[in-house]
Parts: structure tokens; sequence; C-alpha cells
């Protein structure tokens, strides 16, 4: 409200002065993160072994003695030895070994803020003046 009288003789003034308001403020802060991670190990090792082994042993042995005379003798004598060795060896060695590791992790992370704010404020002011006489009043 404003007012500036100066009436008959100009010396008469009011001024009135008037001020309110309301003032909101606010903050919104938001922040995610999110992450994951993935490993993964194998280790294995394998040794195998083979042998064979054959063996084939054939001996044999004679002895022939014959005799004939004419007289209608006759003489014979056989001596005889056969030996036969057969032999086989199979070895198969086997060893394994192994190893796995997984590892998985996974995060999220999410942070908020909101703050609001709210103020309000009225001001005033008055000058009032008559005949060299003057008052003043803020708030």
């Amino acid at each position: 409200m404003s007012d500036y009288d100066m009436g008959d003789t100009g010396h008469d003034v009011d001024y009135g002065h008037y001020e309110a308001g309301e003032q909101h403020d606010g903050l919104d802060q938001l922040h995610q993160a999110h992450g994951s991670e993935a490993d993964h190990n194998s280790q294995f090792g394998q040794y195998e072994n083979d042998h064979h082994a054959q063996e084939s042993t054939d001996f044999s042995q004679g002895h022939h003695v014959e005799y004939d005379q004419p007289a209608a003798v006759h003489y014979e004598s056989d001596d005889y030895t056969n030996y036969n060795h057969d032999a086989s060896v199979d070895d198969h060695v086997f060893a394994a070994e192994g190893s796995e590791n997984s590892h998985q992790a996974e995060f999220g992370e999410l942070d908020a803020l909101q703050q609001r704010f709210d103020a309000s404020f009225a001001s005033g002011t008055e000058l009032h003046g008559g005949e060299g006489q003057f008052g003043v009043a803020a708030n």
C-alpha cells in the first residue's frame, strides 16, 4: 500500500510499504552405481603311460641215430627236446588332476538425498509526518 497525501497545505505526508512472501527451495540428489565381476579358473593335468612287452622263445633239439646191417639188424635211437615259451605283459597307468574355481559378485548402490527448505518473510515500512513531525517504523 502506498499513499502520498499532500493535503491542502502540502505538509501532511503518509507513506506506507508492506512486503510479504514465501520462498521454497529444494535439493534432490540421486547417486546410483552398479557393478559385477566374474572369475573362472580351470587347471587340469593328465599323465598316461603304456608299456607292452612280448616274448616268444622256441627251442628244439634233436638227436637221431639209425643203423642198419644187411643181416636184418636195425637200430634206431631218438632223443628230442622241444621247448616253447610265450609271454606277454601289458601295463597301463593313468593319472589325472583337476581343479576348477568360479567366483561371481554383483553389487548395487543407491544414495538419495532429498531436502526441502521453506522460509517466509514479511517486512513493512511506514512514514508519518505532519507539521514537522515524522515517525518511522520498520519490521
